[in-house]
């Protein structure tokens, strides 16, 4: 099994459509021991989709905003397990005004809102794990949904997914040195709660299949979630500062043969 042995941190489970759900199946699924993390009212939710997991699993207080939580959360797996060998970034939120086509017109506020959630906090969640990595080193996954561009609708949160890409650049370089990989997965859209809160949000997914080569099928995170594992493991140890696309081949495509003119 590709996980075997492996202790996980795994953020962001909310419902059994979760991204984050998928790739803590597939991990328990290759043998990982894992724990999952939410914060206020969410707990509950996660709590109750843990249930549905191959294995039952604990979940942890976790505000990724909130430094106190981090080391709250790092100092109760270090008593746990010793040891993290791979955490998963599944955290992101933007308010409404920073979504939507309101590019223009949203209020820093709003943006430090949406960057400091979805781009500062996989800054300090590696930090905040890395006493626990750095002796044996590991691996550390977020998910993205591609910052190369700009989207219809997606706004401050396209701006703050390709500071997220920077940022995992930037942290494969500094913790390189102790043996922790750093990726981020760039997924095709997938209809989770998080991007039913995204106003006209089938704008994107809605048009996804018919140009990605591999068809795409907004309704299964797996092919996901199975990715998050294959960089959580060994096999993926030569890997990092990569934005690794899972989204049916839709990023190299320029047009849609289909419906595009030539």
């Amino acid at each position: 099994m590709l996980l075997d042995g492996k202790k996980l941190l795994i953020t962001g489970v909310l419902t059994p459509q979760s991204i984050a759900f998928a790739a803590a199946s597939s991990a328990q699924e290759h043998g990982a021991e894992i724990v999952l993390t939410n914060f206020g009212r969410a707990v509950s939710l996660t709590e109750k989709t843990a249930k549905r997991l191959p294995a039952p699993c604990d979940v942890l207080e976790l505000d990724a905003n909130d430094p106190a939580q981090i080391d709250a959360v790092r100092e109760e797996l270090a008593s746990r397990w010793g040891r993290l060998d791979g955490v998963l970034h599944a955290i992101a939120f933007a308010p409404q005004d920073a979504l939507g086509g309101n590019f223009l017109h949203t209020p820093w506020e709003s943006v430090g809102t949406a960057l400091h959630t979805s781009t500062f906090s996989l800054k300090a969640l590696a930090v905040g794990m890395l006493p626990l990595m750095e002796a044996d080193g590991g691996s550390i996954v977020s998910l993205d949904f591609d910052g190369q561009v700009a989207w219809p609708i997606y706004d401050w949160m396209g701006v703050a997914k390709a500071g997220l890409e920077a940022v995992t650049r930037y942290l494969a370089r500094d913790l390189g040195t102790h043996g922790i990989r750093v990726n981020t997965i760039s997924a095709g859209p997938i209809r989770t709660m998080a991007g039913k809160g995204i106003p006209g949000f089938e704008q994107i997914t809605d048009a996804w299949g018919s140009r990605a080569p591999l068809g795409w099928d907004p309704m299964d995170p797996a092919p996901v979630g199975d990715v998050v594992t294959f960089l959580l493991s060994d096999l993926a140890r030569g890997i990092s500062g990569e934005v690794i696309h899972v989204d049916g081949g839709f990023h190299a495509m320029g047009a849609d043969p289909l419906t595009d003119p030539p």
